[in-house]
């Protein structure tokens, strides 16, 4: 399947989902960005002091960390979702914070999310080469989790690594593909990305499906 295609049939999971989808990333902004900013102003000393502060507080900082290691399961169950959509499912939106009820997982996805970044930093320092293909070929982390949950942080990032043999180049040019949809969504104040991050999501998450998981369907 080349990427047009892939790409067709990502819009095709959308179909008469646009709405929720656009809700989906409206309550993603709110959680993502718009809660901890308020709380930063806030912790700050207000909307005046934040605005002319050159440096945040220390304990803005440190707010700071643990809201967005806190938001790891959050943000990972949103990418989920888009995998439940093209495989034909609806929108769940109502179970969006019922991963927090899971504590082992959730703590499973916060330190695979750790190390991963803490692998493909590694890799960076290299040359920021090594870091690109290093990111690519542990790209399907999070979806080998949600199938297999009871694969560990390193065996899922090890899977994603072997699975990605011969899909990396495949998988950045469907990365480049969205450059220019990025752009003509920055002419919009960013409004547009309510319909591209779904988008681009349903496009990772029909890469995953017809190309990685597949995979275990050719071993048996």
């Amino acid at each position: 399947m080349n990427l047009s295609a892939l790409k067709r049939q990502a819009r095709q999971s959308l179909k008469g989902k646009w709405g929720t989808a656009v809700l989906l990333m409206m309550i993603y902004f709110l959680v993502s960005v718009l809660i901890p900013t308020v709380i930063e102003i806030i912790i700050s000393g207000g909307w005046d002091v934040w605005l002319e502060q050159e440096n945040t507080p220390a304990s803005a900082d440190v707010f700071n960390i643990l809201y967005s290691l806190a938001a790891i399961p959050f943000s990972i169950v949103v990418y989920w979702l888009f995998l439940e959509v093209y495989r034909g499912s609806d929108f769940n939106i109502a179970n969006i914070f019922t991963i927090y009820g899971e504590g082992k997982r959730s703590l499973k996805l916060i330190g695979t999310s750790i190390l991963f970044g803490v692998f493909v930093l590694l890799w960076s320092l290299l040359l920021i080469i090594p870091g690109i293909i290093k990111s690519l070929a542990y790209s399907q982390t999070f979806f080998l989790l949600k199938d297999h949950p009871e694969y560990g942080a390193l065996q899922a990032i090890t899977e994603s690594r072997k699975r990605m043999k011969g899909y990396k180049g495949k998988l950045f040019l469907l990365y480049l593909s969205f450059i220019g949809w990025g752009i003509l969504s920055i002419f919009t104040l960013g409004i547009g990305l309510l319909w591209l991050i779904p988008y681009f999501y349903a496009s990772l998450a029909a890469f995953y499906e017809e190309f990685i998981r597949t995979q275990e369907e050719s071993v048996e």
